[in-house]
């Protein structure tokens, strides 16, 4: 069993960043794809493999950044020049395969005030 634990959302201006961190518990192991997804349709953000290659919504290209630390187990966001319609819950995801998420965070939320 997975668990993801995301952290570091809150409440900035727009203009600003924020940075999302989300630790996974238990084997990984199998679990390829780490990624974001936002709003209660789970919309995709980002996604990384476990190879570095990454994919991005066009809305948030240029402006977002997804890493991850395999050693850690953690998948990062790094979220510049925040809008206001960036505000949503994120949710934290891994998965099998590059378009199936097996395991969801509990979610974060993020405000962009204007």
């Amino acid at each position: 069993q997975v668990q993801l634990v995301e952290s570091g959302g809150g409440l900035v201006q727009a203009g600003g960043s924020l940075r999302l961190s989300c630790a996974a518990s238990g084997s990984i192991f199998g679990f390829n794809t780490m990624g974001w997804y936002r709003q209660a349709q789970r919309e995709l953000v980002a996604r990384i493999s476990s190879g570095g290659v990454t994919n991005y919504a066009d809305s948030v290209k240029g402006r977002f950044t997804i890493s991850r630390d395999n050693a850690k187990k953690t998948v990062y966001l790094q979220m510049n020049s925040l809008k206001p319609e960036d505000t949503a819950v994120y949710y934290c995801a891994v998965g099998s395969t590059w378009d199936r998420m097996n395991y969801w965070g509990q979610g974060t939320q993020v405000t962009v005030s204007s």
